[in-house]
């Protein structure tokens, strides 16, 4: 490991033509790091660099981009901007997949990775992101870590040690900050009408969201439930303190609250700092299906751009707009929809564009990112279906009730078109 001044960083002597760059992504993203990339990135031979799921900085930009090129798997934060622009090509993919994908459809050659200061033994905790990052380090031959001294030291399944850093630049900057989205009324109905399916003692997959948000809202009074996430927020901090979050009755890490990121405030990173209570996990972990497998109670919530009559979810995309991601959706409904006791809710506002368009189709204006035969629960402000098990009439007319009103009546006319149901 080589420590220098981040004034002294010249990224030609680490980055080659061609290369493939890997960046920790969301607020793992080492903003000094990329930074400099930026800067710099006149001098390289425009290498490709992996952006994950969502970029949360102002550092890329369809304005500051020039001379990099971009690839990811999802259109949250500021991917939608280069994605519109054509600098980022999206890779539609179960995000479980991108690990293996390191070194062959993706390059990554370097990686570039926030870490926490050292614990006593000299290793670094990967901090507010486990998911593909220590994947990454393994494959690349170069890492470049940027250790920020406002990152908090996490548990977690992986460690950056000394000898695993080509390079070390320490930082003391504030770290990315996603406040919560804030739940109106239209959120508390949804959560209410799905209150049903969230026994005492399950196992919730649940990441930051308004929707989301109202929903743990709601679960103030439950009992012993669990947490295995991809990705959480500073909601589930109220929960653990007020001794709903115990894990108490996990079949898999019992005791603990497991998570592959950290997306939050001040908050949620102060009270994960040096907490065994959370557990920061690769995907290896968090999304593999022998562990999801062993979760008896789990309970995912997962949102959508819009549902046909049919349950064919589209979380990617609208029309030409690359807006979600396949993401981790389909590993966790299709986990929980199997699971002994638990469920799958797909949640989702009946409506968009203050009202103007229905999220409840006849047809999607996207790709399917989750068939109808993995589906369970689809849930808007108008009430709560179980699909699962259903036959397609039934469906259809299930999933109607859900609409808004000033829509029902053309869609029950292409209901009756498409599907024969009246």
């Amino acid at each position: 490991m080589k420590a220098i001044d981040i004034s002294e960083l010249d990224l030609s002597r680490y980055i080659q033509p061609g290369s493939g760059i890997v960046v920790g992504q969301g607020t793992g993203e080492p903003q000094t790091l990329t930074e400099v990339l930026v800067r710099q990135a006149g001098r390289l031979s425009t290498p490709t660099v992996f952006l994950g799921g969502g970029t949360f900085s102002r550092t890329f930009t369809p304005s500051t981009s020039a001379g990099l090129r971009f690839l990811g798997y999802g259109g949250a934060g500021a991917h939608r901007a280069l994605i519109k622009a054509g600098l980022m090509d999206v890779i539609p993919a179960h995000v479980a997949q991108v690990p293996v994908w390191f070194g062959q459809q993706i390059r990554c050659d370097v990686a570039l990775v926030q870490i926490s200061p050292p614990r006593e033994d000299g290793s670094h905790s990967y901090s507010l992101i486990g998911d593909y990052t220590p994947q990454a380090v393994q494959r690349a031959s170069v890492v470049l870590a940027e250790l920020n001294h406002h990152a908090p030291r996490t548990h977690g399944d992986q460690v950056l040690r000394p000898e695993q850093i080509t390079v070390l630049v320490e930082t003391d900057r504030p770290l990315l900050q996603l406040p919560a989205v804030g739940a109106g009324e239209l959120e508390r109905r949804i959560a209410a009408h799905v209150l049903g399916f969230i026994a005492d003692r399950s196992t919730l997959q649940i990441g930051p969201g308004a929707i989301p948000e109202a929903i743990l809202a709601a679960l103030a009074d439950h009992k012993d439930l669990g947490l295995h996430s991809g990705v959480i927020g500073d909601a589930a901090v109220a929960l653990i303190e007020r001794g709903v979050l115990t894990n108490a009755f996990k079949e898999v890490d019992a005791g603990t609250s497991v998570t592959g990121a950290l997306w939050g405030t001040d908050r949620l990173y102060r009270f994960a700092h040096d907490n065994p209570a959370i557990r920061l996990c690769s995907l290896a972990h968090t999304h593999a299906p022998a562990v999801l497998g062993r979760l008896k109670t789990l309970v995912s919530v997962n949102s959508a751009l819009e549902v046909d009559l049919t349950g064919q979810v589209n979380a990617e995309q609208v029309g030409a707009e690359y807006l979600g991601a396949v993401g981790g959706q389909v590993d966790f409904v299709r986990a929980a929809a199997r699971a002994e006791r638990g469920a799958s809710l797909i949640v989702l506002p009946s409506t968009a564009g203050e009202g103007r368009i229905s999220k409840i189709v006849a047809r999607l204006n996207g790709p399917v990112t989750t068939a109808r035969c993995e589906v369970d629960v689809i849930a808007t402000e108008h009430g709560a279906v179980r699909l699962k098990g259903m036959p397609l009439r039934e469906r259809v007319r299930r999933m109607l009730a859900l609409a808004a009103e000033p829509f029902r009546e053309s869609l029950a006319r292409q209901a009756f078109e498409l599907y024969g149901v009246r």
